[in-house]
């Protein structure tokens, strides 16, 4: 596996080994020694898998307490997938990165506790799998309003194209209002 940090470095680009012939392909997609040697000190405790169509847009969502990190993939379709750091204390607070997550690039992403996520379905469907470090608790769940301008994230939708937002997701709170992490 090969481990690289993004532009907010504890947001870290995974890129597995994949091994492939005429039957298919093998690939690792967790295996902790190599995890922790590269700095990803992480126990799951829940696994999620979502369906999405194209251009529905989810998060960015992050929770106060019980705060999970990610490790998302995707195993059908494409995704612009995003990541925010929501910690005030930290020199990147409010800062975005972005990664595209493909079935065919079977890249993942690590995503720390702290971070709000949220993704962009490129593909006409998408099935879209992450493992969490905590457990779900929605009594501490905010969602960061997904069009921030104070954030600026460049999502890749076409002139003209609306995303497709859950009503949670369109009440999202701008950054100068909704609570952050220490």
């Amino acid at each position: 596996m090969k481990f690289t940090p993004t532009r907010l470095p504890e947001v870290v680009l995974i890129e597995p080994r994949v091994f492939e012939d005429p039957r298919g392909f093998f690939m690792e997609t967790w295996e902790a020694r190599k995890f922790a040697a590269a700095g990803i000190q992480a126990q799951f405790v829940q696994d999620n898998h979502s369906t999405s169509t194209r251009w529905v847009l989810r998060g960015l969502h992050y929770q106060l307490r019980h705060t999970q990190g990610k490790l998302v993939r995707v195993t059908h379709g494409e995704v612009f997938d995003v990541a925010v750091d929501m910690r005030r204390s930290s020199p990147t607070f409010g800062q975005w990165v972005s990664q595209h997550l493909t079935a065919a690039n079977r890249h993942m992403l690590w995503i720390p506790p702290g971070f709000a996520h949220g993704f962009l379905v490129l593909s006409e469907r998408v099935e879209f799998l992450y493992k969490c470090t905590d457990f779900y608790d929605p009594a501490s769940e905010r969602t960061l309003l997904w069009n921030e301008p104070e954030i600026g994230i460049h999502w890749p939708l076409p002139a003209g194209v609306e995303p497709i937002i859950s009503d949670k997701d369109r009440v999202g709170l701008p950054l100068s209002k909704v609570e952050c992490l220490p």
